[in-house]
């Protein structure tokens, strides 16, 4: 494959909250060089992703009730439709409540979820939920699979990159396996998480991925640009 087939399937991960105005246009501006499908951005970011995006093959990706996702359902509607009615947003990543998967309250998180794809389906912009897989079991993951495709999402997700409540290990096979597995090709499936070496990329793509977030540092890796 080449390198810009290759960054088709990336959405370029630009959401470090110290970053200074700086930073974030140039890891923009090289998610955009690089041919990125999209750069994954914080909402306060936006102004500036629709700057440098306007007029490029690299879409905004914005991040709604995140790393958390402990916001109410209509907390969460709001924030997305702020985003969305922006107009130049292409997908939004939302956060599951995952103390609600962990729970198993189900019927909770399949709403909280559809709630948010209603808002944002109006306004033609595709949804990612994040499982926060590196905080639930096996058994929680499938259970979650199921439950966002049921609540009409467009991707699910493994994690947010930022969880620290044990141990990180993100996007492994397994992990990817579990989501393709019993999303039944409902929803599409994005890896994210230490995603870090272009072997671990490629086989990612082999199994059949749809997508993966890559952190900035890293996508010249994996795209085999630089060396790890």
């Amino acid at each position: 494959m080449t390198v810009k087939e290759l960054a088709a399937y990336i959405d370029q991960s630009v959401l470090k909250p110290e970053f200074t105005q700086d930073d974030i246009r140039k890891y923009i501006q090289e998610g955009i060089d690089y041919g990125c499908r999209t750069v994954c951005i914080n909402p306060a970011s936006l102004d500036i992703a629709a700057e440098l995006c306007a007029g490029t093959d690299t879409k905004i990706c914005v991040v709604c009730d995140f790393p958390f996702g402990l916001s109410t359902t209509a907390s969460k509607c709001l924030q997305a439709e702020e985003y969305c009615k922006r107009g130049d947003i292409f997908e939004l990543d939302v956060v599951a409540n995952y103390g609600w998967i962990r729970s198993g309250m189900w019927d909770a998180v399949r709403d909280d979820v559809k709630a948010v794809c209603d808002v944002c389906h109006k306004y033609g912009v595709a949804v990612k939920v994040i499982l926060e897989t590196d905080a639930l079991t096996k058994e929680e993951i499938i259970k979650g699979t199921k439950a966002v495709v049921a609540a009409g999402a467009d991707f699910v997700k493994s994690s947010t990159g930022f969880y620290t409540g044990g141990p990180c290990v993100g996007a492994t096979e397994e992990v990817v396996e579990l989501m393709m597995e019993n999303a039944e090709g409902k929803a599409k499936v994005k890896g994210s998480g230490c995603i870090r070496t272009r072997e671990h990329f490629l086989r990612l793509i082999d199994m059949g991925i749809d997508r993966m977030g890559i952190g900035y540092r890293s996508t010249p890796v994996v795209l085999g640009l630089k060396e790890q």
